[in-house]
Formats: structure tokens, C-alpha cells, sequence
């Protein structure tokens, strides 16, 4: 069934786009056109801006208990839609439909319970001394959101900006667009009021440069990578609006030297693969020491070629990437890693045997790298991990802070006193000890890796604007 969105949500309706300009979604693990989305342009931009203008004054005027009673809702439509979400998820970005209607699904609910609980407990003003400080909604935000983990960056923006009393528009990745429109038909029935959320889908020319260069839009708050990033914020900063990022990254995973080395090492492997690689906070440069580099190598060699992959529809662990051009950028650099003369452990150019067609990518392992080297200084969003041997902590701590970036960081071993010590000397926005989950932790980036936090109440303030009202 070829699936088509060909309407934007805007003012509370379906509504037909300006022109009726389309792009072809195409599914990746087949290579064959399985959809079709409306181009949004700038007049559509305008319009939905238009909506969440208006709606702003009669929304950011809600009690909490009515914001509450709408997340309620839509948490149960959401619930009623995972299995819609989920199928569409595996045909238009290639996730094994384990990990799409498991984690992928998972994480819209959590950041949405999430934000429930942290609601009804928020405090948006409190008097210090003679002065009220006052917590107020921003405005109207644009929200642009990308195409690897599609729910959770929905989530991490959508969620949070209704909740503190503002106004959106959204543009999903045209990659990727069912999310969005589903997403926005969950939003609908529920019973969102009119223009306090908006849908236009399209491209970042069409929607993306109108959208965060828009006089009436108050925030801008993107997800990818860090060159569109700064297009962005260079879009953005004639109308001085607030810009909060959240961009790439070229994680560090330090393995210590423990007797659960090999065994850290096979799950940093699993980390690193997991969504075919497409996910910014991954570990994907993986620090161990020297003097073990021989058994590091060989634990992810037999982790990575144990990862099974193939049709997403089936039982495998991952799929294939997004898309043809991502598929030849990984291939470049695959090919970039043997020619600077890194080891190729597991995988290497090419598709795996068997498989003919689709934008699938081998497992892919290099040890012997250094930090220098492209593969351990570019972000290459694909199933490629790095091993690089350390000497010691100090020797781990600088090269995993030698990076242009620093959203995320991995810290593997037993011992918790000398994890602690580490985590707190790598500069990146979250480190993982032991793979260690939390919704209300702070998630964004050092450097180059973004602006601003998601996640938890952290995520609130970037949609709060503070007043202090003096002799109050």
C-alpha cells in the first residue's frame, strides 16, 4: 500500500498544502518508492505560524490541570496508535520491528509519562526575597525534528513545549514523515485546541530555512546534524530568537581494564549497532587498554559478526540506513578507514553477502586506530565502530576529549568508584555508566554537539521564559 500525506494540520484541520509539490518516500530496505509527502513551502509556514500565534494567548493562559488533562489524553491515544507508529517506523527508516515497536515506540511514551509526572509537581514561580520569579512560556516554537530516532525527538520537543503553555509547529524529516502524521492525528484526537499544535511537512529549503527564520516564531529547537545546525542558527539569528541544537557526535566509550573487559566490549559492540548506527549519542570510538588491545579486538570481532542483518520486517538485529545517500557516505568512509590504515576487524565495504538490494551495511569493526585518523574524528552514522588503545586513565581522558564534539560519552567497568572518577573528567553532555537509563536526566551537547538540554525537567526550561518582578 502506498502511503500518502498529502495534508498539513494547521488551525485545528486538515488542510491542503499551498502548491502541491510532493517527495517521494522511499522504503530502504527495498530501494522502491513506498510513499508520498506534500512539499510545505514558505506560504504554509506562514499559515501555521499564523495558527500558533493565535492560540497562544488563550494556551499559555491554561492552568497546569488542564495541560495535565490534555497529556492524559493524548498518552491514550498514543497507546491505541503504537502498533500504526511501529509499522511505519520499520518501512520508511528501516527499524527491525522489535526495536521499532519496542525502544523506538517506548521512548514517545516515557518522555510522555515523564513530563506528566514533572507537571504535576512543577513550580512555575517562587518568591525570593523581594522579588516573584516567574516561569513563562516562550511562545510559539518551531520544531524540527529528524529521521533515526523520529518518536523520541517528536517526543522530547512536542511534549515539554505543551506542556509549560506553548504553541508549535512541527516539520519532521520528509525521510521520514508517517511519525509526524500519525503523531499529529494522535494530537487530534485527543483533543489538542486549535493551532497550539501544527504539522507541515517537506523539506529543510521548503520548510526548515521559512520555519527558523520566521519573525512570529519565538523558538527554534532542531535535532541533526551539526552543518545543518548552524544553517539554522544563522537562519535564526537576524530575528534574535532562542536556537537550542542538538547535534552530532563522535562518542567515546572507555572500556577499563577490568575482568569484564571482553564482556563490556561485546555490549559497547551491540550499542554501537543498534538502529543500524544512527543514533548521535552512540560510543561509536571505543577506548581500551593497550595492553589488551589483542582481546578487545577479538570480543568485537565475534560481537560483530554475530549481528544479524536483513529485512526489517523479520527477527534481526539491525536493518538497513536511511537512505542511498547515507548508505554511500558510510561506504565512503568504510572505504576512508582501510585506506588511512586502520585493521579491519569485522564487516568492510559493500553490502552483506546475500543481499542485493536495500541500503544495508555491514557490521563493521577497525582496530589499530588513531585518534586522528577520519574514521575516529567524523561522525559516520552507520553500523562502524572504532577501537583505539589507551595507556592509561589520563592517556582515555584525552582522547575521549579529543573531539569536536561532546553529547555523550560511555563509561564501562566494575569498578564504580574509578567510573565515577572518569565520568566526571569526559566533557560531553551525558555519560553512561554501565549503560545506566534515565528519563529525567539531562540530554545535549558540549562543543559542537549543540545548545540547550532535552529530557527530564531540563527540558522544560528551554520553552520558559524567566521574569523577575521586583518589590512584588
Amino acid at each position: 500500500m502506498m502511503r500518502e500525506y498529502l495534508k498539513f494540520y494547521i488551525g485545528g484541520q486538515w488542510v491542503d498544502p499551498a502548491t502541491t509539490a510532493t517527495i517521494d518516500v522511499v522504503n530502504p530496505a527495498t530501494e522502491q518508492v513506498s510513499g508520498r509527502v506534500a512539499a510545505g513551502s514558505a506560504a504554509d509556514v506562514d499559515r501555521a505560524v499564523a495558527a500558533a500565534r493565535a492560540a497562544f494567548p488563550a494556551w499559555s493562559a491554561t492552568s497546569k490541570e488542564q495541560r495535565l488533562e490534555l497529556l492524559r489524553a493524548i498518552l491514550d491515544v498514543y497507546q491505541k496508535r503504537s502498533d500504526d507508529l511501529a509499522s511505519v517506523l520499520t518501512e520508511e527508516m528501516g527499524a527491525p520491528a522489535a526495536l521499532a515497536g519496542g525502544f523506538q515506540v517506548g521512548l514517545g511514551t516515557g518522555h510522555l509519562t515523564t513530563a506528566i509526572d514533572l507537571l504535576e509537581n512543577f513550580t512555575f514561580e517562587e518568591q525570593r526575597g523581594p522579588t516573584l520569579v516567574v516561569k513563562e512560556p516562550i511562545g510559539v516554537c518551531g520544531l524540527i525534528t529528524p529521521w533515526n530516532w523520529p518518536l523520541n525527538q517528536i517526543a522530547v520537543k512536542v511534549f515539554p513545549a505543551l506542556a509549560t503553555g506553548c504553541t508549535t509547529v512541527l516539520k519532521p524529516s520528509e525521510q521520514a514523515p508517517g511519525v509526524g502524521q500519525i503523531f499529529a492525528e494522535i494530537l487530534d484526537t485527543a483533543g489538542v485546541p486549535a493551532g497550539v499544535f501544527n504539522l507541515v511537512q517537506g523539506d529543510g529549503p521548503g520548510v526548515g530555512v521559512p520555519l527558523s527564520s520566521h519573525p512570529d516564531v519565538d523558538l527554534i529547537s532542531f535535532t541533526g546534524s551539526t552543518r545543518a545546525g548552524i544553517e539554522v542558527a544563522k537562519n535564526a539569528a537576524p530575528t534574535v530568537k532562542r536556537v537550542t541544537q542538538e547535534l552530532g557526535g563522535k562518542g567515546p566509550n572507555v572500556i577499563l581494564d577490568d575482568g569484564a573487559l571482553a564482556e563490556n566490549v561485546a555490549k559497547g559492540v551491540g550499542g554501537v549497532m543498534l538502529n543500524s548506527g544512527q543514533t548521535c549519542s552512540a560510543a561509536t570510538r571505543m577506548l581500551v587498554p593497550r595492553a589488551r588491545l589483542d582481546e578487545a579486538t577479538a570480543a568485537a570481532k565475534e560481537a560483530a559478526s554475530a549481528t544479524t542483518v536483513g529485512d526489517p520486517t523479520g527477527e534481526v538485529a539491525i536493518g538497513p540506513v536511511v537512505s542511498e545517500a547515507q548508505f554511500q557516505k558510510v561506504q565512503g568512509l568504510i572505504q576512508k578507514g582501510i585506506d588511512e590504515g586502520a585493521t579491519l576487524v569485522a564487516g568492510g565495504p559493500g553490502r552483506p553477502d546475500g543481499l542485493s538490494a536495500g541500503y544495508f551495511v555491514k557490521p563493521t569493526v577497525f582496530a589499530n586506530v588513531t585518534n586522528d585518523m577520519t574514521i575516529a574524528r567524523e561522525e559516520i552514522f552507520g553500523p562502524v565502530l572504532v577501537i583505539i588503545g589507551y595507556d592509561d586513565i589520563d592517556d582515555a581522558v584525552a582522547i575521549a576529549n579529543d573531539t569536536e564534539y561532546g553529547l555523550a560519552a560511555n563509561v564501562s567497568g566494575a569498578d564504580q568508584e574509578q567510573a565515577r572518577a572518569v565520568a566526571r573528567r569526559i566533557r560531553a553532555g551525558a555519560v553512561y555508566i554501565n549503560d545506566a537509563f534515565d528519563f529525567c536526566s539531562p540530554f545535549g551537547g558540549y562543543k559542537k554537539s549543540g545548545n540547550g538540554r532535552e529530557w527530564g525537567e531540563f527540558g522544560f526550561s528551554d520553552y520558559l521564559e524567566i521574569k523577575g518582578i521586583l518589590g512584588y
